[in-house]
């Protein structure tokens, strides 16, 4: 099924919860990537999905239980460098690329309990986990 209308828009009603929560520049990256996929893996829905989501964790970061543009667009973790195929592990949306300072930022955002301590490694696993935590208790 298209993600998006004849105008280019995204279809709500198509977009994964964390998306519908986000601007309309993550929801319409997402639908043309997944529309584009869609066509060109004759029809693998799965491929689409991760092809989409590839595509937007270069423009925007999970924070919480949204997308929001990040301040440099690029990979955002080792698979996402790497490509489709990849076995290297994710981020789940955290812009692992990012700056330290800049994941101490969200953690405080995100109210993650001992981020003055952390590494930047765990900082991105600490922030990964309360964005799903986030995610799952989200509408």
């Amino acid at each position: 099924m298209p993600k998006t209308t004849r105008s280019g828009s995204a279809k709500q009603s198509e977009l994964p919860g964390t998306l519908q929560r986000s601007d309309e520049k993550a929801q319409r990256t997402y639908a043309h990537a997944y529309d584009a996929a869609i066509e060109q893996y004759d029809g693998d829905e799965e491929a689409a999905h991760r092809v989409a989501f590839a595509a937007l964790k270069h423009t925007h970061e999970k924070v919480g239980d949204s997308w929001r543009p990040k301040e440099r667009n690029g990979p955002s973790d080792q698979r996402s460098q790497e490509g489709y195929g990849s076995t290297a592990p994710t981020a789940g949306g955290v812009d692992a690329n990012a700056s330290k300072a800049h994941l101490y930022d969200v953690a405080k955002e995100l109210d993650i309990a001992g981020r003055s301590t952390m590494s930047k490694s765990e900082l991105v696993d600490a922030i990964e986990k309360e964005n799903d935590r986030r995610s799952r208790r989200a509408p």
